[in-house]
């Protein structure tokens, strides 16, 4: 087989995370770095730099667009969007950026055995990759990824804000340090000030093309990882085409897979790495049984309630999905249960299907449940890399019933909110799932058929403590069971974040390739 390029690094994704190590990694002349994305480049495409465009990207040319199982108790129609593009899914959904709550970062170290992934040693990477336009001590002002908070010019979201205060949910500042456990406001966005999208690529990759020491090979779809007989990973087996001819790209001290929660767990098991009994399923000989890898698929889960606006809504912004609410369901609890995102857009995609009213004029709610505690898997479907994986997220099926608890309170606060008198100019007929449905037993059954997904699949070869079975990787991102292999992006979470968590992806790029440079 040809080889066709050898660095000392080989990345295998150029999304979020690994368009931040291989930048990081690159910034010493003596290593060489190749960067391998199996979509393609983001450079002078109009559609996924201007960030107001994100939604018609959704099951576009530049997404994976891979469908889900069917739910035993959720919608089955869902569709999980994952970027096929240079800058990956921060180059494809929408830009909301938050730091993640210490409490998480301290819960992965001290709860999840992730050492070393405490707040105290996580959160400087923030101020590290940012250039923040809120003035504050901890806020960094020459890191790569721009931030700006968005300024309060929808008069349908200010309205929104305002119902908010009347109904004992305050105005409060994002990453201010604090965590918001009941507040809301206007979004911080990872966003230039002309409009583009400060996305991975663009933030990390746009400003070192032609670094000397960094190949960026857009169009490389990895297919394999190269194991030798001692167990070392020695480079990636790849196609430019889904009936290309396969080449190979060595590399001399590193493969580091940051290919997203569902494509890496289907790289490491197209591999030879994962659960022994589903690989030989599919005929393929486990290398490493690792029974964790594309286990414990976590998400945020979201319902949507929408309204026909009284007055028109605006026709242009920065990117329709502008605000954040933040609140809880039950006392006592150190971070929020419930989130909302406020769309000014009609978001009828999964309701229109099941006969509910739209309008062209419309804005809505979609609460969210931040730490749902159904978990799901990702599984091949056949040994052939150009098979999209089994995704199941078995939303809606933790035993507690912990998920559908949140999501109805969400509904109700949600009608609570736009009941307000702040939203009396503004709020017209309920659309869906209408005022008629009020009962538990009414609104599971809409969420069960309607729900969406925040697009934030996480943990399916989460980082744990060496002994755990089902943590496929040690806290130093590195693969149990093979030598010269990381793991880095959101599959590498052992908790989904509050927040959004594109931002903490970035910060897991930086603290990897710390640890890389750092000999870890």
């Amino acid at each position: 087989m040809e080889t066709t390029h050898t660095f000392d690094y080989v990345i295998v994704g150029g999304g979020s995370a690994g368009a931040a190590v291989a930048a990081r990694l690159s910034e010493d002349p003596e290593v060489t770095v190749g960067l391998l994305e199996a979509g393609p480049t983001d450079v002078d495409a109009p559609v996924i730099l201007q960030l107001n465009r994100w939604m018609e990207l959704l099951e576009s040319g530049y997404d994976w667009d891979y469908p889900i199982e069917p739910q035993e108790h959720g919608n089955s129609f869902m569709r999980h969007a994952r970027a096929k593009v240079l800058g990956g899914c921060s180059s494809h959904n929408s830009c909301i950026a938050f730091w993640a709550p210490a409490e998480d970062l301290d819960e992965w170290d001290s709860v999840h055995g992730a050492t070393g992934w405490s707040s105290e040693r996580t959160l400087p990477l923030f101020t590290k990759l940012e250039t923040n336009d809120t003035a504050g001590d901890h806020h960094g002002t020459d890191g790569p990824v721009h931030l700006m908070s968005i300024p309060p010019i929808d008069p349908c979201g200010v309205a929104i804000l305002d119902a908010c205060e009347q109904d004992g949910i305050p105005r409060v500042e994002f990453n201010s340090g604090s965590t918001v456990i009941n507040g809301a406001n206007f979004f911080q966005v990872n966003r230039q000030a002309d409009g583009t999208r400060a996305s991975s690529s663009v933030s990390y990759l746009h400003p070192i093309l032609d670094r000397p020491n960094l190949s960026v090979l857009t169009d490389t779809w990895a297919r394999e990882l190269e194991i030798d007989e001692t167990g070392r990973c020695t480079g990636v087996l790849v196609v430019n085409n889904a009936f290309g001819k396969t080449k190979r790209i060595g590399a001399n001290s590193e493969v580091i897979v940051s290919a997203g929660a569902i494509n890496t767990p289907q790289l490491l098991m197209l591999s030879g790495i994962g659960p022994a009994d589903h690989l030989a399923e599919v005929g393929i000989e486990a290398r490493v049984d690792s029974p964790g890898v594309g286990a414990n698929l976590a998400d945020h889960p979201e319902g949507v309630i929408a309204w026909e606006a009284k007055q028109p809504m605006v026709t242009d912004s920065y990117q329709w999905w502008e605000i954040g609410i933040f609140t809880t369901t039950t006392e006592g609890l150190d971070r929020p249960d419930l989130m909302m995102h406020y769309g000014s857009v009609p978001f009828d995609m999964h309701t229109l299907r099941q006969g509910y009213p739209t309008s062209e004029n419309t804005f809505c709610l979609t609460p969210n449940v931040t730490h749902a505690k159904s978990r799901g898997t990702v599984r091949l479907r056949s040994r052939d890399y150009r098979d999209k994986p089994k995704v199941d997220p078995r939303y809606f099926t933790d035993p507690e019933g912990h998920d559908l608890r949140v999501m109805i309170a969400g509904i109700r606060k949600a009608r609570e909110i736009v009941a307000q008198p702040a939203m009396a100019d503004w709020a017209g007929e309920e659309l869906f799932p209408g005022v008629e449905v009020q009962t538990d037993e009414q609104l599971e059954d809409y969420i069960v058929h309607c729900h969406n997904t925040v697009y934030h699949p996480v943990g399916t070869c989460r980082m744990g403590p060496v002994d755990d079975p089902m943590s496929p990787l040690d806290p130093q991102l590195r693969v149990k069971g093979v030598q010269g292999l990381r793991v880095v992006d959101a599959s590498a979470m052992p908790e989904i974040t509050t927040v959004n968590p594109n931002i903490t992806v970035m910060m897991m790029g930086e603290k990897c390739a710390e640890m890389i440079k750092n000999g870890e």
